[in-house]
């Protein structure tokens, strides 16, 4: 049956606030409008000191802070339509391996952009230093070098400050290649809270096997490249507790309720010793680790395929996958 009345000003407005309201309050995360495309400031310890926000997707900064002795570079990128969806969006931190050639351009380089075309996630790529190993050091001999604090501390908060964000724990997801593998297994367990999905692909996942061999090795690289002769866990005796909060198998119910992807190479290069002392190292850790979550009842998807130390385009597209089931919907 119509209605033949005609409507009040007081009943149109009443209506045009009600349908404002339905707006701003829809479901999967839209806003009222989009937001304005604006420049990302300074706060949380962090002060830009170079930038560049021309790119429809990538955004790059560069940031003065007390926690580093130098400027380190984050790439932040968006997904398709940021700018005009007015959606808020899940957050992958993406940490780089080590070596003096790999920063916070590295999966840049590997092809991040297309490997996320289409996926609506936001992906935070910062520098982790050479040797940096996730870690606020024991010693250093160069000034602060304080990746822990740097990436926890400060950069985390400023993302979810400056950018359409679900700053909760079903709305962040961490993963990371070699030393990067490492570093998201140890943030998603020592800051629990934080990240509903860690990923490490050809990480290590155990520091005390073996003699401690991955613990040493933490210590001579970051001594080499990265804090003048210092250590992150120091030497000759490690600070053992550190060692413990780092180390995934000692956190193993730390992963509970948390989606756990996992990769290693099973043949590394023969002839290539830094391959082959990687992978096998890898394997054997992330082994043990499954092992542990295994007995703990924890779930978690594993792939053990052939080849060495790098990182595989298809499961990494997988992973991928697998996030953005697992985190809140944009």
């Amino acid at each position: 049956m119509l209605s033949t009345a005609r409507p009040s000003r007081r009943g149109v407005m009443k209506a045009a606030a009600g349908l404002t309201a339905i707006t701003a309050l829809g479901t999967g995360g839209v806003l009222a409008s989009a937001s304005a495309a604006h420049a990302a400031g300074d706060g949380f310890g962090l002060r830009i000191v170079d930038r560049n926000e021309s790119d429809a997707r990538m955004r790059y900064y560069r940031f003065a802070t007390s926690a580093i002795g130098w400027n380190p570079g984050v790439n932040v990128l968006l997904p398709d339509g940021y700018h005009t969806s007015g959606r808020r969006y899940p957050v992958l931190y993406l940490f780089h391996g080590g070596g003096t050639g790999q920063d916070f351009i590295s999966f840049d380089r590997m092809g991040i952009r297309a490997w996320t075309s289409g996926k609506p996630l936001i992906v935070v790529m910062p520098d982790g230093g050479a040797a940096g190993w996730y870690s606020n050091p024991v010693h250093s001999n160069v000034g602060a070098r304080n990746w822990e604090t740097f990436h926890i501390a400060q950069l985390l908060p400023w993302v979810d400050a400056n950018f359409r964000t679900y700053a909760e724990y079903n709305g962040r997801a961490v993963s990371g290649f070699s030393m990067g593998g490492f570093g998201a297994l140890k943030y998603a367990a020592k800051y629990y809270g934080h990240f509903a999905s860690v990923s490490s692909h050809s990480g290590p996942a155990s520091l005390r096997r073996d003699a401690g061999l991955v613990t040493h090795w933490a210590n001579l690289s970051s001594a080499a490249v990265e804090l003048g002769g210092g250590t992150v866990y120091g030497a000759p005796l490690w600070d053992e507790a550190r060692v413990s909060a780092d180390n995934p198998v000692q956190r193993v119910q730390s992963y509970r309720n948390k989606r756990v992807f996992l990769v290693a190479g099973t043949s590394p290069d023969p002839v290539n010793w830094f391959d082959t002392v990687n992978e096998t190292q890898v394997l054997a850790g992330q082994r043990e680790f499954r092992g542990r979550l295994g007995s703990a009842g924890i779930p978690h998807e594993w792939h053990e395929v052939p080849g060495g130390h790098f990182v595989r385009p298809d499961l990494f597209r997988r992973d991928l996958d697998g996030i953005v089931a697992r985190l809140r919907k944009a």
